[in-house]
């Protein structure tokens, strides 16, 4: 999809839909939307006070102009109250406008900046770009590789039109405009990329396809790439993460993409990104029910973000270096299966008695972390994982759960994920509740009591770090959606790629 400003009058702005953000408290203001109703001999004020549009978040009225300005149709989009906008608002608006421009079969819709003051400075004119970049990419994806004849339907809106006139930006702003665009679309491509691999059906990307998946992001990115298969797992000790894959016919793989600063740059920092990588999940010998299977082909969303993200971050030249590691499985039943009351020896000599099968993810990171603290010897390690449900009973389906051993550490990531528009939740790590992981037989159990099952599954993987700082995102609620909402499709979210950027790649 291009993306292109537009600079001149407005009602001389040849396309297909007009899209304007309209808040609460300002319907009907503005140079743009007097300039539009103005042509049309004042129908767009009458029509906003019949149809009672009163700027509420999400409320719409769409208009058909007959040719009595350039845009074909134009589209008010409710913002709520201005005071309230987020930057990232930005992107659900783009989001349907380009939408709407699909429904009408248009090849090309604009969308108008807000108003962008001096508050702020180039900063908020470069964010608002960004995420008015990212809506409008993510705004036209979908997925539908598996889609024939008449189901699959092109996507009509070729280019996405910036208004950015002296009526909406100050002076000066373009050259902060454009880089946020640049910055957004790289973004969205990694979203995208993410999405594209939550969604593909377990039996087409198992962890031998997601290997190839890693192959060719390292050759596209300049990255360097390291593989292992189960010989060379075995070799390093990896015994929880060899054991959740011996029920699959699927040989597991481990993945170790790295980035490092080009030229004599010397990186500020080593950072470990650790996905979960659970391709398919079946619960193993604690076998789910088959309603809570038919979507476990996003189990490796964590995986999915973290390969998806670290392209990007190369793509930016960011001044870290940076490991994204990525344990792929399958946890399936069958006669080779680990079972209930087995003892793993893990990569960092802990043994674990294993009282649930289906808590397998814990078990993979943990041996995952091992070895980016061995190998890699990092500064900051973060893992992303669709962990557990019970972090989705504390927080709903749209907040990750994020926990650590560094409060500071903790702190930053949310302020990214706040910047960035995800939206994350920090939840504690209680000394107390490591009692339910105690095991006569072993160092520790697998899961605790069902009270208080997110946070002992943090626990779990604390025991695996160290001092290292440490975050742990739980991203079991937002790793996919269950229907489209602006600029989030319905199926995987690739959530967690956007924080990730902000983080190593924010702002000075």
């Amino acid at each position: 999809m291009k993306l292109s400003f537009y600079t001149d009058d407005v009602t001389k702005l040849s396309c297909g839909v007009l899209g304007l953000l309209v808040f609460e408290d300002q319907v009907g203001e503005g140079a743009i939307f007097k300039a539009v109703d103005q042509r049309l001999d004042g129908l767009l004020a009458r029509l906003v006070a019949e149809e009672q549009f009163k700027g509420k978040k999400g409320q719409t009225l769409s208009l058909h102009t007959h040719a009595r300005v350039a845009p074909q149709r134009l589209l008010l989009v409710g913002g709520g109250a201005r005071k309230d906008l987020q930057p990232a608002d930005l992107r659900g608006f783009v989001a349907r406008v380009v939408k709407s421009g699909a429904a009408a079969h248009s090849a090309d819709v604009a969308v108008v900046l807000p108003y962008l003051d001096g508050a702020g400075g180039t900063t908020t004119a470069e964010r608002a770009a960004q995420f008015m970049s990212e809506g409008a990419v993510l705004g036209g994806y979908r997925f539908d590789r598996y889609l024939t004849g008449d189901k699959k339907k092109p996507f009509s809106v070729e280019e996405v039109k910036l208004v950015a006139t002296s009526d909406n930006v100050d002076a000066g702003r373009l050259d902060a405009l454009k880089r946020g665009v640049q910055r957004g679309e790289q973004v969205a491509s990694g979203v995208a990329l993410a999405r594209d691999l939550i969604n593909e059906p377990a039996g087409d990307l198992t962890p031998t396809k997601m290997a190839d998946v890693a192959q060719r992001a390292a050759k596209q990115h300049g990255l360097e790439i390291k593989v292992l298969g189960p010989k060379e797992c075995q070799k390093l000790g990896m015994g929880m993460f060899l054991a959740v894959s011996h029920g699959s016919e699927e040989e597991p793989r481990f993945i170790h993409l790295t980035y490092r600063p080009k030229g004599k740059t010397v990186a500020k920092k080593k950072i470990a990104l650790i996905g979960k990588g659970v391709t398919f999940d079946s619960g193993g010998l604690s076998l789910k029910p088959s309603a809570a299977m038919e979507d476990m082909k996003i189990d490796m969303s964590g995986a999915a973000a973290v390969i998806s993200a670290i392209g990007v971050l190369a793509d930016m030249g960011v001044p870290y270096e940076v490991h994204a590691i990525a344990a792929c499985t399958e946890n399936m039943p069958s006669g080779k299966s680990y079972k209930l009351g087995d003892v793993l020896r893990s990569m960092s000599g802990k043994t674990v008695e294993i009282n649930n099968t289906d808590a397998e993810g814990r078990l993979t990171l943990g041996d995952a972390i091992t070895y980016a603290i061995q190998e890699i010897k990092p500064d900051e390690i973060f893992d992303f994982a669709t962990l557990t449900g019970a972090c989705m009973v504390a927080l709903g389906p749209y907040h990750a759960g994020v926990m650590g051993n560094d409060l500071s550490l903790v702190e930053r990531w949310l302020a990214a994920a706040r910047l960035s528009g995800e939206e994350m939740w920090h939840l504690p790590l209680p000394e107390r509740l490591k009692e339910q992981l105690k095991s006569e037989i072993a160092d520790m159990r697998n899961t605790g009591d069902r009270y208080g099952g997110a946070l002992t599954a943090g626990l779990f993987l604390k025991e695996f770090v160290g001092d290292t700082p440490w975050v742990h995102v739980d991203i079991a609620g937002p790793a996919a959606a269950d229907k489209e909402l602006g600029h989030i499709a319905k199926g995987g979210t690739g959530f967690g790629v956007a924080t990730i950027v902000e983080y190593l790649a924010g702002r000075e």
